[in-house]
């Protein structure tokens, strides 16, 4: 008798707790990953890595994280920050850079000079479309002259990805940025391993930190939380959404028979050509 095997599960990595258990457990990924997403040259890649501690990361108020807090030295003994976000709210942009913020001015401690500073990356990881205007997915700020781009002031940058919008053909990195992005994107409904993905070491083994038999019950259970979490906060805001323009529709309805009524037309007509009541366009 043939026994069925069971195809691997995967979880979706842009979870909170499976996205900490790849990249906040283990330098080596995400050491891969920051050098094929950050717009750094090759001859400055990052070269070690270290956690930051929970004292040393700044913490948003109301703001629903899924961090990897990383402190890096790179090629050139060059150390500075990054900070991930995986989130989104209209206020975010606003929220993302007090916490980039917050993050550069926290490295100065009592008595050290401004000299020790280090720069500051910000990288989020969005996924949703905020962007509504380009299809660009991939946003590089930094602080630059208005007058010449190319003078720059070094501190702290910005990078914001639109996973929904990725597409590899327009990635302009490295191939294992393309790689990493499409980790992010593909893995949850994934039914088994794509070749590329086993081809690079680091990426297979956040293919096997993502399988299912990687975590423990409490994990699993963290793990669908987590998405109902998300599920609900979706449909509230859809809700929200929904009644909002609904609130639009009935506004605009209002202000045209406003308008009817004060070309002097007649009550019935008014309610055949709106909708609304007899209370509401008297009240008018």
């Amino acid at each position: 008798m043939t026994m069925l095997v069971k195809r691997p599960r995967f979880l979706d990595p842009k979870a909170d707790v499976v996205f900490k258990k790849i990249f906040g457990q283990h330098p080596d990924l995400i050491k891969s990953f920051l050098n094929g997403i950050l717009p750094i040259s090759e001859g400055r890649l990052i070269e070690s890595v270290t956690y930051l501690t929970p004292e040393q990361c700044p913490r948003i108020p109301s703001m629903k994280n899924t961090i990897v807090d990383v402190k890096c030295t790179d090629q050139e003994g060059r150390v500075f920050i990054v900070e991930m976000q995986m989130t989104w709210s209209k206020s975010f942009l606003k929220r993302f850079l007090f916490g980039i913020s917050k993050a550069y001015v926290q490295q100065l401690e009592a008595g050290k000079l401004y000299s020790t500073l280090c720069p500051v990356y910000g990288l989020a990881l969005v996924n949703e479309t905020f962007e509504q205007t380009t299809e660009d997915w991939f946003h590089h700020y930094r602080l630059t002259n208005v007058k010449d781009i190319d003078k720059t002031l070094e501190g702290m940058e910005l990078i914001f990805l639109e996973l929904p919008k990725f597409n590899p053909k327009t990635f302009e990195l490295r191939k294992v940025g393309a790689l990493w992005m499409r980790f992010l994107r593909e893995t949850e409904n994934l039914s088994e391993i794509p070749r590329e993905f086993q081809s690079n070491p680091e990426v297979a083994r956040a293919i096997e930190l993502a399988q299912e038999l990687a975590y423990t019950p409490a994990e699993l259970d963290a793990y669908d939380e987590y998405l109902d979490a998300i599920r609900v906060e979706g449909t509230v805001r859809r809700d929200s959404y929904e009644e909002g323009e609904e609130k639009g529709r009935e506004e605009e309805k209002k202000n045209v028979a406003r308008k009817m009524r004060q070309k002097g037309m007649n009550i019935e007509d008014i309610l055949a050509l709106t909708g609304l009541t007899t209370e509401v366009v008297e009240s008018l």
